[in-house]
């Protein structure tokens, strides 16, 4: 899960060819409900055509320099909102300023959500649009067992 910016291609930056990893893109690289279900869905596919055992890593990466910024500007995000009809509350929260912090949020939605299988893993990771460096900011993590995470 990567931002659609160009400056970031994950197949340049990560060295992943033609099939070897889906890779779900968008404005800002953050986890929404629309990437859960994205997920959700591959993790199921991956379960029924692989059996039991684990499944696969589930890589958040935002980078630094991100467009979203913009987004934390008021002047900027009410006319974008104005522009668009999105809700100015939801532009702010997608801002990607400091990645290492949003990076950390996105991967804890993954666990948190009873629709994502237990048996991905997921980690967060920060790519310098300036060294062109991938770092880990978060340790995979694995969801909890459905059962746990209902309660």
């Amino acid at each position: 899960m990567t931002c659609l910016d160009p400056r970031g291609e994950p197949a340049a930056f990560l060295g992943v060819g033609l099939g070897d990893a889906p890779v779900v893109r968008n404005a800002e690289g953050r986890i929404t409900d629309a990437v859960i279900d994205d997920i959700a869905f591959i993790s199921y596919l991956a379960g029924t055509i692989l059996g039991d055992g684990p499944l696969f890593e589930v890589a958040v990466i935002h980078h630094t320099n991100c467009g979203t910024g913009f987004l934390a500007n008021p002047t900027f995000r009410a006319a974008f909102a104005a522009r668009t009809g999105l809700d100015e509350s939801v532009l702010a929260a997608e801002a990607v300023i400091n990645p290492d912090e949003t990076v950390s949020a996105d991967v804890e939605r993954l666990p948190a959500s009873p629709k994502v299988s237990e048996r991905i893993t997921a980690a967060g990771y920060v790519y310098d649009l300036d060294s062109g460096l991938v770092r880990m900011v978060v340790p995979p993590v694995q969801p909890r067992p459905a059962q746990q995470a209902e309660r």
